[in-house]
């Protein structure tokens, strides 16, 4: 397994990340996810750590906080070798404070996430959206006291607009706080709108982007095809797929590129196209989950090798897609913009 460092901080992280929102299936949304249960996770678990994958990723709305119960009892006796990643921001409840940044949120939101996953620490901690209604600085300083605290040990956000993420790191300069080192962003072949802004802002500010649905929520895993659509079992027919539709042609001509590559390459289409995502600039890690282990150890195996420089870039061109502005003017000027635009 590779190790990247996490954006500017001293934390090395493995390429490679488990993402544990198939665990429990504890609501109608997360049971499109996976129902993945105690027994069968711990194998997931042991299966990670064997091959290298020490980072596990959750969050506390993910099946209402069974995610994270049930990713602390597979790590029994193994916390040592693990690092986790939770996150909080949206609704846990129906009251006026169970949701949101503010520092009575994220208080007791980091308690319960540590009660639930059987640890003293969270090692990465994620604002899992921006909340508009709570002053930046009372959110940083509250998630600086809990670093202080040694209750969390690196912050990162997910799902910021630039200027969310660039405010929040201006802040955190001014007053000396801990700042986000991390941003947990949606990043695939098929929804690559992350590299007009976010992408040159991580480079410059040395954030790490750790990516969650690398695969599309299984649009890039190899299933579906022109005569094949999602069947109506899939996660992308049962409403567990993410952002808006993705018009069929683009979406199948990446499949047709992605099927001339895994037979060039030997890999599956999946692995190719996680591998794509891996050499994209501040990637420190990608997110893969799995509902059975027969798919995590088909997705481990997009490590250990590389694609070519021509062979990303066929990639690259099938999927590339219209601007809006200004970065289509900011693609018009490539002297005046170094970075990725």
């Amino acid at each position: 397994m590779e190790y990247r460092q996490l954006g500017g901080s001293g934390l090395k992280v493995p390429v490679l990340s488990f993402g544990t929102g198939t665990f429990g299936g504890g609501t109608e949304f997360f049971k499109a996810w996976g129902t993945t249960q105690v027994a069968e996770a711990t194998r997931m678990v042991d299966l990670c750590l064997d091959a290298g994958l020490t980072m596990f990723d959750t969050a506390d709305v993910y099946s209402r906080g069974m995610s994270e119960e049930i990713l602390g009892q597979a790590l029994t006796g193994k916390r040592d070798k693990a690092l986790i990643s939770t996150k909080t921001t949206f609704k846990m409840g129906s009251g006026p404070n169970d949701f949101g940044s503010s520092r009575f949120r994220l208080i007791k939101s980091c308690e319960d996430s540590l009660r639930r996953l059987k640890t003293d620490y969270i090692d990465l901690y994620y604002m899992h959206g921006f909340d508009g209604h709570t002053a930046v600085d009372e959110t940083l300083s509250a998630l600086n006291d809990l670093v202080q605290s040694g209750k969390v040990r690196y912050i990162g956000c997910s799902n910021f607009s630039g200027w969310h993420l660039m405010k929040s790191l201006s802040i955190s300069e001014r007053y000396g706080w801990a700042k986000y080192v991390a941003h947990q962003a949606y990043y695939s072949l098929l929804s690559r709108e992350f590299e007009w802004e976010l992408m040159p802002l991580g480079l410059d500010q040395k954030v790490g982007t750790v990516v969650w649905s690398p695969l599309s929520a299984g649009r890039l895993g190899g299933k579906y095809r022109r005569n094949n659509p999602a069947p109506a079992d899939s996660r992308i027919a049962q409403g567990g797929g993410e952002g808006p539709p993705i018009p069929e042609e683009y979406w199948f001509s990446i499949m047709d590129t992605l099927d001339e590559l895994a037979a060039e390459t030997g890999k599956t289409v999946a692995q190719v196209a996680l591998n794509w995502v891996l050499q994209r600039p501040t990637v420190s890690s990608i997110i893969i989950g799995a509902r059975t282990e027969e798919q995590l150890v088909q997705n481990l195996g997009a490590v250990g090798w590389n694609l070519t420089k021509e062979q990303v870039a066929r990639l690259d061109a099938v999927s590339d897609k219209p601007t809006i502005y200004p970065y289509w003017h900011q693609r018009m000027n490539p002297d005046l913009n170094p970075l990725p635009v």
